[in-house]
């Protein structure tokens, strides 16, 4: 008998300090540790309370142990969990139909993360072009500070040298341009390009929106030279910017959408969405993957999006965005020696702080954290704030409140000049 399986780890405590001693150091998680949430509320180990406007990373939208989805999650368990690919089931049939009659898309594919969903939506891209056009048509395009997953491929897609030193040699034929510059766009874009893939509001690279006029013009270079326009919608999706998705507001239709972390609430899932013709260059065992479409994933979906996808709601959304952001003008205006001007779209808003306070982003949310605020940084010069979509006004008060608090603390601990 193995010794290590005798060792009660399901009961046994686990501190902060486990992290450390057991778990590969791919992060750097908070000190406190958090053991139950409802909504935007949550409690560590010790018991203290926090107002979270994280929602993991834009994820949890509809707050964290949604009654609708706890109940709709516990149905499915005790009907089946899993199935492998060569079978289908009925809440991913569900949720394919839901998704596609609410977009311009006529298909979905089902996997488990946002970078599965990226790596498969430029594979496809690659693939579309090849069969059409040639092999000489494989180059794609995409944006300086991007993020598009940690896969070898889509970490190089992605715009930030940082996630590739060390992971070399890099998946070729692909190039960056400065996100919402269109002279670069049309330098870059030629026949020889599968796909251009961008995100219509940057969010790891500092909550950036896309000019319109910049996503214009990549949808009239892709159209004039045969590639594929890829919207990651990652982030931006699922009323996050109070749209069900971000193209819907900003007058483009990409030919491939790319969507997870708020569609399944926390579950994992991503998915792919994209027209008939394309999807078509994707023959049975050409692309795959074991989890993607599982029922229990598909069924959270399907009742996020049923949830979501609802006039009232993305009324309330922007409402909530609102609110927000005139805080946050007040709260840049009454510290300009802190912060700058607020940017973002609906519940995904970024925060730059002043130059005084350059790379100080990440000690503005520990101040916050310690007061009871859960916040985010978009590197190491923005706070980011992406809360549920279910925020009340009183808890955007509060979250007010205690950032005035933690930037006064921090204010009165400075040293004299």
């Amino acid at each position: 008998m193995n010794a290590k399986l005798e060792t009660g780890a399901t009961t046994r405590p686990v501190t902060r300090q486990t992290f450390d001693d057991v778990l590969v150091p791919t992060y750097a998680p908070a000190a406190m540790v958090p053991v139950r949430a409802a909504g935007l509320d949550l409690w560590d180990q010790n018991g203290k309370h926090y107002l979270d406007f994280t929602s993991g990373i834009a994820v949890s939208s509809l707050g964290h142990c949604n009654p609708t989805l706890v109940a709709a999650l516990t149905a499915q368990l005790n009907n089946v969990w899993h199935l492998g690919n060569g079978y289908t089931n009925e809440p991913v049939l569900r949720l394919a139909l839901a998704l596609t009659e609410a977009t311009f898309a006529d298909r979905a594919f089902f996997c488990n993360s946002g970078a599965e969903a990226n790596e498969g939506a430029l594979k496809l891209a690659r693939k579309y072009a090849h069969t059409k056009f040639g092999p000489h048509k494989s180059r794609i395009i995409s944006c300086l500070s991007s993020f598009h997953g940690r896969t070898l491929f889509t970490v190089s897609v992605g715009g930030q040298p940082k996630y590739t030193e060390g992971f070399e040699p890099l998946p070729q034929e692909i190039n960056h341009i400065p996100y919402n510059d269109i002279e670069a766009a049309r330098a870059a874009i030629g026949d020889d390009v599968c796909a251009v893939i961008v995100e219509p509001i940057q969010g790891e690279g500092g909550v950036i929106p896309g000019d319109p006029a910049f996503l214009k013009e990549l949808r009239a270079l892709c159209d004039k030279t045969g590639a594929l326009l890829i919207f990651d919608e990652v982030q931006s999706g699922v009323g996050r910017t109070g749209a069900l998705y971000a193209y819907m507001d900003k007058g483009v239709t990409p030919d491939i959408l790319t969507s997870a972390k708020a569609l399944g609430n926390g579950y994992p899932i991503g998915a792919m969405l994209t027209t008939h013709e394309i999807a078509a260059h994707f023959g049975v065992g050409s692309h795959g993957t074991t989890y993607g479409g599982n029922p229990l994933a598909a069924t959270v979906a399907l009742n996020v999006i049923e949830t979501i996808n609802q006039p009232a709601f993305l009324a309330r959304v922007k409402e909530a965005s609102d609110k927000i952001f005139a805080n946050l003008r007040k709260l840049a205006a009454d510290y300009p020696q802190v912060f700058g001007e607020v940017r973002g779209s609906g519940l995904l808003i970024g925060l730059p702080v002043a130059e005084a306070f350059k790379g100080r982003a990440k000690d503005i949310t520990k101040a916050c954290e310690a007061l009871g605020l859960m916040l985010l940084i978009a590197g190491t010069d923005v706070v980011r704030f992406a809360p549920a979509l279910i925020v009340s006004d009183e808890q955007i008060a509060e979250a007010d409140r205690i950032l005035r608090v933690a930037v006064d603390g921090m204010l009165n601990a400075a040293p004299a000049k």
